[in-house]
């Protein structure tokens, strides 16, 4: 019998490994190589690190809080009633950023499935059939972390499958660094590794918090890595995500199970997320559910349709910006928390993070 201190281990650790690695993954084989896999690397590792810092922080605030809060409201407990609010807003809006983010990842993978047919109009039901399940209000499926994870861990042995059988693909030039492209992975990697929504259950369950946190971040980023490799090696083309690429690389059977998967562990996820925006809306703010009807199920589509289709620069803003923000929120609260002005570790952190929101502002303005 597996004593239970393992098992919560093994739970927890899964939990946050399945909650982190998601669409995010897709964008890394572009940023490695056109930044160099080297220096890609080195932003997998610092990113891994901060995080591993942020969630412990994140970890101690729930531990140490009484009652079951969310980020809105440890926000609303030690900053101030005023702190809720962006909290509330960076949670939603992130959310439909997100829900965005699957929309334009979804064309690619429906591409694997079927080569005819608009994009618009694949697109057009992917959002349909996943928004109306979400506003069934059917919690067991858009809490389908299994599928999530399942299909992806799919792709990932596929890709690992072809890549080894192609690592003369990768050339001694993709490792060296292009410091043009310096900042162009931070962004995207603060994307593919936050998982910030697992810690309070990851606490609740008991185990070894520390080293489900340290596993729970290492183990994904190590798959990323292995993951941005093999896509590296086997694409003639490395496309911004990763999957047009794919398709020229892999057999036709491989390239159909690619698109099964992909569409599998999209639907799911866009579900979760969907469900704890549209769950926010309702508990946070106490919007009607017509309004949430509206934001929720038309937010995402408006965004697609109104021009934001770039899946880089979407994860790239989303990350550098919105899930910036909510580390820095997080430290904060710990330092109110931990009643200190200063902490060299959270002021390192807030730098970091400050870059990446300072450099995704500087991209936006026109030139």
């Amino acid at each position: 019998m597996i004593p239970t201190r393992i098992k919560n281990f093994f739970l927890s650790f899964g939990l946050l490994a399945g909650t982190i690695i998601g669409a995010g993954v897709f964008a890394l084989p572009y940023i490695f190589k056109f930044s160099g896999i080297s220096l890609g690397f080195l932003y997998l590792v610092i990113a891994a690190l901060a995080y591993i810092a942020i969630y412990l922080m994140y970890a101690e605030i729930v531990e140490k809080t009484p009652g079951d809060h969310r980020l809105v409201g440890y926000s609303r407990i030690y900053l101030g009633n005023w702190a809720s609010v962006p909290a509330i807003l960076m949670t939603i809006i992130q959310g439909i950023l997100v829900l965005t983010i699957y929309l334009i990842l979804s064309e690619s993978f429906a591409h694997l499935l079927f080569r005819s047919g608009s994009s618009e109009l694949k697109i057009v039901i992917f959002w349909f059939l996943s928004s109306a399940v979400i506003l069934l209000g059917l919690k067991k499926i858009a809490k389908a972390e299994l599928a999530i994870t399942l299909g992806i861990l799919g792709i990932f042995g596929l890709v690992f499958f072809f890549g080894l059988e192609n690592l003369g693909g990768v050339s001694r030039q993709d490792f060296i660094p292009v410091w043009g492209n310096l900042f162009l992975p931070l962004g995207p990697v603060l994307f593919a590794l936050s998982g910030r929504a697992a810690i309070p259950a990851l606490v609740r369950f008991g185990g070894p918090v520390k080293k489900a946190i340290i596993w729970g971040v290492a183990v994904p980023a190590l798959v990323y890595l292995l993951f941005a490799f093999s896509v590296v090696a086997i694409s003639p083309i490395v496309t911004q995500d990763a999957v047009t690429g794919l398709r020229m690389g892999i057999p036709g059977w491989a390239s159909w199970l690619l698109g099964v998967l992909g569409i599998l562990a999209l639907i799911s996820s866009y579900l979760a997320i969907g469900y704890d925006v549209d769950k926010s809306l309702e508990t946070d703010l106490k919007v009607s559910y017509w309004s949430r009807f509206a934001l929720v199920m038309l937010a995402p589509i408006a965004l697609y349709f109104g021009g934001l289709r770039d899946f880089l620069s979407m994860i790239s803003f989303t990350g550098g910006i919105f899930i910036a923000l909510e580390s820095i929120f997080i430290i904060w609260i710990w330092l109110k928390m931990k009643k200190l002005r200063f902490h060299w570790l959270a002021g390192s952190l807030i730098a970091l993070f400050s870059i990446a929101i300072i450099h995704e502002i500087i991209k936006a303005i026109p030139k």
